[in-house]
Parts: structure tokens; sequence; C-alpha cells
């Protein structure tokens, strides 16, 4: 709602500067190839680092040192913190990083916004960077259309950093040019008025650019050349602040609970810094004024920059001797209504971001389809739920039987069909070293489901057999149901019991697999001795045979599955070299 009425506004306030005056022709095209170039330095990341970010965020984020610090060198890094705020919400998403990590991350990442502001002030304003831009373009171009991604990613970078170079020429020199024509230091001073309506300002443009690194390089610009005061482009930052809460914000609103939660957070850790910002103002600017002196700084352009750097660490201070009570508030917040069956709950929009959450997402979102399956198949086989936990426990109302065909049709097909359609959507947006991976995890979704129709079955054969009067028949079609009993029991126990590590699970799994071998031998022992003795004929035997058979292979395949999907890679693999050897 208040984009729609916010960009003609913005439109019609640009419209005249252009129409009036030559120089706004330029810094409006500065500041346009200055958001290029963020753009491009986004995409280049994400297409470099071959995981680089993922693998940081993943494995060095799981304490507050380690989470602030790696937020802070990522954002000083790929000069975006809206970037890192957008994949720490992709993966949250996926559950990829806990709550905890991505908010130490978020303040990290607060503080490295503070280096955009180091790098323009020291290099930007200072050197003709122009001389560089172009043949820093030049280059990117050349890589941005190779094959390869790494040299692809590489050449948006380079692009980026050239546009963003380019860019800041092209403001500095346009407010040079509208220095000559228009006096914008008359309508500055350091009233309350001016202040707020700079600080309304701060917040609007920082709210329309989606990136405070832009926000910062404006004000640093109009800085350096005169157009403002010290004190206005201090106003400037400050209502920026806010207004970059919006990328986050934004971000969230497709995204998981926790997403959202980010979001609230970054809010709170802005507004902190805003009303620090504004209550410690002179107090700040004194102390600022004192390093002055100290140590002969007669630039406002590193004052403001000192500001902002001083502004940021502030808040970030203030807020981590309360971070345990918001982390623990903000999860009693946006919880989820219960969703439906099929619904996916794991990949959305927001996974699209990174490679490595469309995989963390399809890794959840199959447990959830072979959850559903292990559910439907004890519906089938009327087995009570509670029965592997505790036998004193067991409910004595039996379980409503649902339809297979219900379960196939409306449930397990439709999160099936879901899935698959996501991923020929995504496919674009994985990466070639995670094909691999992602065709494993594919083919997964496809077993389970296949195992659905042969369960379908297997469970018209049990029942004709259970059914028959003929005793010994009817025994033999009742053991098979107690060898699937108990390997669905297993298989749940294993699933659930957080005790477990993978070595337990791996010889739980085998343990299984071998009691499957010798249930199989006892009962071709047993149906040999029934058609000996006469009591089954040949049609019958082979019949039992042949199901049982298949009961077996069943029980084997839903053990190898929970076996890929549960277990490290890594172990399983281990495990095979050392049989082979054998």
């Amino acid at each position: 709602m208040i984009k729609r009425f916010m960009f003609p506004l913005l439109f019609l306030v640009l419209a005249y500067f252009v129409l009036n005056y030559e120089s706004a022709k330029v810094i409006i095209a500065g500041i346009a190839i200055f958001l290029v170039g963020m753009f491009f330095m986004e995409d280049g990341f994400k297409l470099f680092s071959g995981g680089f970010l993922e693998k940081i965020l993943e494995k060095f984020t799981n304490s507050m040192p380690k989470g602030i610090l790696n937020g802070f060198l990522i954002s000083s890094i790929v000069q975006s913190s809206s970037l890192t705020s957008v994949i720490l919400i992709s993966f949250l998403t996926t559950s990829l990083i806990a709550l905890e990590s991505a908010i130490y991350v978020l303040l990290g990442s607060s503080l490295g916004s503070s280096t955009t502001a180091w790098l323009i002030a020291l290099f930007g304003l200072r050197i003709k960077i122009s001389h560089y831009a172009m043949p820093i373009i030049a280059f990117g171009i050349f890589f941005r259309f190779s094959k390869n991604l790494k040299q692809k990613g590489f050449g948006n970078i380079l692009l980026g950093l050239g546009f963003i170079f380019l860019g800041i020429s092209y403001m500095v020199n346009g407010f040079d040019d509208l220095k000559q024509s228009v006096d914008l230091l008359a309508y500055s001073n350091d009233s309350f008025l001016t202040m707020f309506l700079f600080f309304i300002l701060g917040a609007i443009m920082t709210f329309v650019v989606q990136s405070s690194s832009a926000s910062i390089a404006i004000t640093l610009v109009a800085l350096a050349s005169g157009q403002i005061l010290f004190l206005n482009a201090v106003a400037l930052v400050i209502g920026g602040k806010i207004g970059s809460t919006t990328t986050t914000i934004l971000g969230s609103l497709n995204s998981n609970s926790n997403g959202k939660r980010l979001a609230l957070t970054q809010f709170i850790l802005n507004l902190i810094a805003t009303v620090f910002g504004i209550v410690f103002l002179f107090p700040i600017i004194n102390f600022i004024d004192f390093l002055a002196l100290e140590f002969d700084i007669s630039s406002d352009v590193i004052k403001l920059t000192l500001f902002i750097t001083i502004f940021n660490l502030s808040a970030v201070i203030i807020m981590i001797p309360f971070l345990n009570k918001i982390i623990l508030k903000m999860k009693t917040m946006f919880i989820p209504k219960v969703k439906s069956w099929s619904k996916l709950e794991f990949l959305d929009a927001s996974s699209l971001e990174s490679s490595k959450s469309i995989l963390s997402g399809l890794k959840k979102e199959n447990e959830i389809l072979f959850n559903k399956l292990i559910k439907s198949i004890r519906h089938q086989l009327s087995i009570n739920s509670d029965i592997y936990i505790s036998k004193k426990n067991l409910d004595k109302k039996t379980l409503k039987k649902e339809s297979i065909n219900k379960l196939y049709k409306i449930k397990i097909k439709e999160l099936h069909n879901e899935i698959l359609d996501y991923l020929d959507f995504a496919n674009k947006y994985i990466n070639s070293e995670d094909m691999k991976v992602l065709d494993k995890s594919k083919a997964l979704t496809k077993k389970i489901y296949l195992l659905l129709k042969n369960i379908k079955t297997l469970n018209k054969a049990l029942n004709l057999g259970t059914q028959n009067e003929n005793i010994e028949l009817k025994q033999e079609y009742k053991n098979i149901k107690d060898i699937l009993i108990i390997c669905i029991n297993e298989i749940e126990n294993i699933i659930s019991n957080h005790a477990f590590d993978d070595i337990d699970k791996l010889y739980k799994i085998k343990t299984i697999q071998h009691k499957l071998i010798s249930f199989d031998n006892m009962a071709n022992q047993r149906v040999d001795n029934l058609f000996e003795n006469r009591k089954i004929d040949a049609k019958v035997s082979s019949k039992i045979l042949k199901d049982s058979s298949f009961a077996i292979l069943l029980c084997q395949n839903l053990l190898n599955i929970t076996e890929k999907m549960f277990i490290d890679e890594s172990m399983i693999l281990e495990d095979e070299e050392e049989e082979d050897e054998d």
C-alpha cells in the first residue's frame, strides 16, 4: 500500500529535478548505476561462492562470537547486509540454521554494513575511481559470458564492483555540478524541524532504493560536495536505519515463522540503534569531535563514517545482554497454524535463494513424505501407533482404518507431485555441483511414492489370506503381517529415538535386515512342510512364497530408504566398503 503511493510521488519528484536541472540527471544515473552494481555483486557471490556463504553460515555460527564475527566478515566481503539477511531467511525457512545462529549473524551483518562507508570515505571520494571502473567492467563482461558458473560469478562480481565505482563517480560529479545551479546548503540547518525532515527523507530514501549501502553512498557524496551539513547527514543515516529494515521484512513475507521472527528482530535492532542515535546524538558527536582533535581529522566524511560505526556498534552492544530473552520471546511469536497434509512446508520462494536451501528443504519434505507413508501403512495393517513406545500405554480402541485409496489419491500423491513440481521449477537454481545430490533425493521421493503402490497390492493379498478358512494358510499370512509390523515398529523407533547416533541406527538397520533373511528362510521351510504334508497345494504354496518374498522385499526397501534419509552418507559408504573388503 505504501509503495503504491510512494513510487508515483518519487517519480514526480525525480521528474521535476531531471527536467529542471541537468546535473540531477547525472546524480540519478549515478544512483541507478550504483544499484545495478549492487545487484551484480549479490548475484556474483551467489554463483561464484559455490556454497561459500552456505558453508560459513552452516558451520561457523553455532555460538554468539562466531556468529557475529562471520556476519561481519560476510557483509564486509559481499558489501550487502541485505543479501546476508535474505539468505538467512531462506536458511531459516529450511531449518538449515537455528534462529539463535541467524540472529547472531544478523548482529554481525549490522556491523559489516559500516565497511561500505569506510570504503567510500577512504577510496571512493579521494581517488578518481572512474579510471578503474571501465577496465573492471571490461574484464567483468569477459568472464560474465563464460559457461563455467564460478567464472560467471567472478565476472558478475567484477561488473558489480565496476558499476559501483562508476555510480559513485557519477554521483560525485553530479553533486559538484548541482552546486553551481542549486545551493542545497541554503535549506540545511541544525533546527529540530530540519533534522526531523532529513530523518524522514533518510528512511524514505533507503526504503525506495532497498539498499542501505546506496543510501550511505548518496549521503556521503552529498556531504563531501558540501550540499548538506554534517548534522543533516547524521539525520539521514539514522532515518536510513529504519528504512533498511524493509528489505528483510519484504523477504520474510513468504517465509516461515522463523523468517518473520528474524525480520522482527532486525526491526528491534534497528529501532534500538535509532533511539540510541537520537537520545545520545550530541554526546556521540562530541566524542567524534574529541577524536577529530586527537587524530587531526578535518573531513566531515570521515566524521560521519565514525558516527555510522559507533551508531551500529552501540546498538549491537546494547542488544547483546537482552539477546537470550529476545530469542525466547521470538519463539513464542508467529506460531504457525496446523498445515494441510500435502502442503509443502520447507520448499518455497525463499528457498530459491540458495542451492543448499533447496537441498535441505527437499530432505525435510522427503522425511515428511516418508512419515506419511509409514502412517498409511499403519492404518492399512491396523497397527496401534503407540505399540513401539510402550506396551503399557496401548490404546484399547482400534484406530480408524483409513482407505489406502484416499491416502494414495488425496494425501501422499499430492505431496509427492508438489515436491516434483517444485523441483522442476527450481532445477535452474541448483548449482552443477549439487545436481547429483538433488537427483539422489529426487529418486528417494519417487521410491517412497512407488512403495505406497506396492503396499496397496500387498495389503489386498494379506486381507484375502487372513480371511481364508484354511487355518495353516491364514497363519502364514498372519506371519507375513507380523514381519511388516516388526519392521515398521523398528523403523519408527530408529527415526524417533534421538538418543541413537548414526552408528546405533546403522546397527539397528543391519540387525533387522539379517532378521528378515531368517524370517524368509523360516517361511520357506514352513511352506515346504505344509506342501509335503498336503495341507496346501502347489498353487497356494507358490502364492504364499510369492507374497512372503514381496513383503520381505518391501521391508528391505523401507530400511534402505531409512538408511539413506536418516544416516550420514559417509557412514553408509564406509559400511559398504567394509562389506566389499569382506
